[in-house]
């Protein structure tokens, strides 16, 4: 296997507890019955549970993560729970480093965080950061934030962030909480290389983070690689299951690709890899959406495993479908498929 053998691959999913119009809930209903499936999801044997973040969505996407990740912990035991991903330079990094290390506490030292820059200016505006400097302002918040979870006291005067003889009280358990970064650009992944534990993103990106540590003076063999599929789905009978999903996941790829569209340049992404708004027929027949059997996601991520060491999966909960309808997808990925990887 490139890059070292894992020893086993986890999955999850990933919840952005949107509320689309067209299948609008009563959001304390709406965020129980997401609560509900995620604490299902532990027993059936899904390994994480982890919430995204964007502002000001139309469709209510979660702004806060480490709110919402609180009462994953209070609900669950044994997952790992985290962001995938918080937006980095909307945070003080005191402030967020105190947070998790609470939120490591609460949870029994589950959590682990993926951070990424962000690509929506709007999003910058609303908080007043200048978003061409986002970059730099990680990098000085993540320097920060590294430095107090390993319990030291922290004086640091740079462009974005001044703090005197700040601490952590009290700690995190680990003395740590795992870090994954995500992006793809080269200054991105370089970034993954420097400060984190591991990188979290697409699987083209991975023979390039492994450049990077390597050009760090580190061991390629000790990144650790998470995987997002938010377009994948396992169902015994796909074209049922495309007929049934589409229009959720629709949803999902014309507002990441209203998105996109409006950001193209400080997305990062190529042009093959953007999402573009597209019909509904044009979507169940685009590709897009990957409705796999079990014996075809099986392959598919053993083919992964032998291409790079992905230590973790993470798929989506579709905005809009009730979870309760849900359920019956993600039981058999739990009965079919996780067997297979422990």
């Amino acid at each position: 296997m490139a890059g070292g053998l894992v020893e086993k691959l986890s999955f999850g999913y990933l919840y952005d507890f949107r509320n689309p119009a067209q299948w609008y809930r009563p959001p304390a209903d709406l965020y129980a019955e997401i609560l509900e499936f995620v604490t299902w999801s532990e027993g059936a044997g899904f390994a994480g549970a982890w919430i995204p973040e964007h502002h000001g969505a139309d469709d209510g996407y979660m702004p806060s993560p480490l709110v919402a990740l609180a009462a994953v912990a209070a609900r669950t035991t044994t997952m790992r729970i985290g962001s995938a991903i918080a937006l980095a330079p909307l945070y003080h990094p005191v402030r967020f480093a105190e947070e998790c290390a609470v939120l490591d506490i609460l949870s029994g030292g589950r959590l682990e965080m993926a951070l990424g820059i962000g690509y929506r200016r709007r999003e910058a505006d609303g908080y007043g950061v200048d978003f061409t400097t986002r970059g730099r302002r990680t990098d000085e918040f993540l320097d920060i934030v590294t430095k107090l979870w390993s319990g030291e006291r922290v004086s640091y005067a740079g462009k974005h962030f001044t703090v005197a003889n700040a601490t952590v009280t009290p700690p995190p358990p680990r003395g740590h909480i795992p870090l994954y970064l995500g992006g793809f650009t080269g200054r991105a992944i370089e970034r993954v290389a420097r400060y984190g534990d591991g990188y979290f993103g697409n699987p083209e990106f991975v023979g390039l983070y492994r450049e990077k540590l390597v050009a760090a003076g580190k061991d390629p063999d000790s990144g650790r690689v998470r995987i997002q599929g938010l377009f994948t789905v396992v169902a015994d009978d796909p074209e049922q299951a495309m007929h049934e999903l589409a229009p959720y996941y629709h949803h999902v790829n014309n507002t990441y690709g209203q998105w996109h569209a409006e950001e193209r340049e400080s997305t990062g992404m190529s042009e093959d890899t953007r999402l573009e708004p597209m019909t509904l027929e044009e979507f169940a027949t685009s590709g897009t959406l990957s409705i796999l059997t079990p014996g075809e996601a099986i392959a598919m991520f053993q083919d992964m495993r032998a291409a790079a060491p992905v230590e973790h999966f993470m798929m989506m909960l579709p905005p809009g479908m009730p979870p309760s309808a849900f359920v019956k997808y993600a039981e058999i990925f739990a009965r079919e498929v996780i067997p297979a990887f422990r």
